[in-house]
């Protein structure tokens, strides 16, 4: 939608912040910019078929501990090395005084790091990685998003007034730019429970924008597919970080780790533990074919993280990032890999056995760039 069209003035004002700051300049150039971005080429979205979107997830604001604006740079690069595709981690409580109001501030970076992608071709997923009553991490939300009784229902009605806030803010921007990740990673729990738990969140979104695109993640850690989301409309979205034991490998946070016999790919037994996936085809039989049968039915899926920590062995991670970007892509699944900057990334990774290529500042692996860059060419050729 163009500016001229809007008619509420405080619309006017958000939409021309967005196209200010997506050249970090005012002024009728940077209106001109955002007008033309506006009209370019996106890719087609639907939640019954999501694009091969690729990209990275940025972790500015996945954390209040850790709260800080998001890096214009990072926009310059990921556009720059040919990737279309952020995924924004939130914490609600950055923005979310005690007594619920809203703090202008932290949404305001948010519009920023929106402008910045939108100028520059690449869609933005928000998803409320902390989100009232659940976070995948601690420490325990007040309220159960996920359990029946009254005493749970208010945290289901402040999930939902997060998103319906959200969407009225971003109410104008097409969908094929930005989309919304209701909540990262939910737990084991029914087709049911979580019908229940973002129904309210559902509904509040499509009040503000019923076109918007919503995506799911499945349940048991976004592991599994949840067919009973489906009459809601909503997209899905998978992990990719089979076999744990060859992703999390002496990652401080998974109890253990630091015991495992270093990863093999592909594994040549199963590993302690309960990975079944130990090589291409079982990865495509236990993580690929279920999440198939649910497209089949009209549901689109993207992968929402994916990744290795730092200490699994080099060779190893790029041999099974090879595998996973060839089975993603031959369903046409997009991806999102956790992350940019930092232990999982192409950029400050600090991995003891890689000869890294200073860039920009950054510590540069550039032999997991060019795996990426190379999954998005072959796109290109068929």
């Amino acid at each position: 939608m163009l500016i001229d069209h809007v008619e509420d003035p405080e619309r006017r004002r958000l939409l021309a912040r967005l196209g200010d700051i997506a050249l970090g300049v005012g002024g009728l150039a940077a209106m001109s910019a955002f007008t033309a971005c506006s009209q370019g080429h996106w890719l087609p979205a639907t939640p019954d078929r999501l694009p091969r979107w690729r990209g990275f997830n940025l972790l500015e604001k996945y954390t209040l501990a850790h709260d800080q604006p998001f890096r214009q740079g990072d926009f310059d690069l990921i556009a720059e090395w040919g990737f279309n595709f952020v995924r924004l981690p939130l914490d609600y409580r950055i923005w979310t005084r005690p007594d619920g109001t809203f703090r202008e501030r932290p949404l305001r970076q948010i519009d920023e790091a929106i402008g910045w992608a939108r100028h520059r071709n690449i869609h933005v997923t928000l998803c409320l990685h902390r989100a009232p009553g659940y976070c995948v991490n601690p420490p325990a939300e007040v309220g159960d998003l996920w359990a029946a009784g009254p005493e749970n229902d208010m945290a289901r009605l402040r999930f939902a007034r997060q998103w319906g806030m959200l969407a009225e803010r971003y109410r104008d921007i097409n969908s094929r730019i930005l989309s919304f990740n209701l909540i990262n990673e939910p737990p084991n729990v029914t087709g049911e429970a979580y019908v229940r738990a973002v129904s309210g969140a559902v509904a509040a979104i499509r009040a503000a924008d019923r076109h918007r695109i919503i995506i799911a993640d499945g349940a048991q850690f976004g592991r599994r597919p949840v067919p009973e989301l489906k009459p809601l409309g909503l997209a899905q979205g998978t992990r990719g970080y089979e076999p744990f034991h060859l992703s999390h490998y002496k990652a401080g946070w998974v109890t253990g780790s630091d015991t495992w016999d270093a990863p093999t790919w592909p594994m040549p037994t199963v590993p302690t533990g309960p990975d079944q996936v130990t090589d291409p085809a079982s990865f495509r039989r236990i993580c690929i074919q279920p999440w198939q049968d649910l497209a089949a039915g009209g549901v689109g899926v993207v992968v929402g993280e994916w990744g290795a920590y730092r200490h699994t062995p080099h060779p190893v991670m790029l041999a099974w990032a090879r595998d996973c970007l060839a089975a993603w892509r031959q369903v046409g699944w997009g991806w999102c890999l956790w992350n940019f900057r930092g232990d999982f990334g192409v950029l400050d990774s600090q991995r003891e056995d890689v000869r890294y290529e200073p860039y920009r500042g950054h510590q540069l692996d550039r032999a997991f760039l060019e795996i990426l860059r190379e999954d998005a060419a072959l796109d290109t050729r068929v």
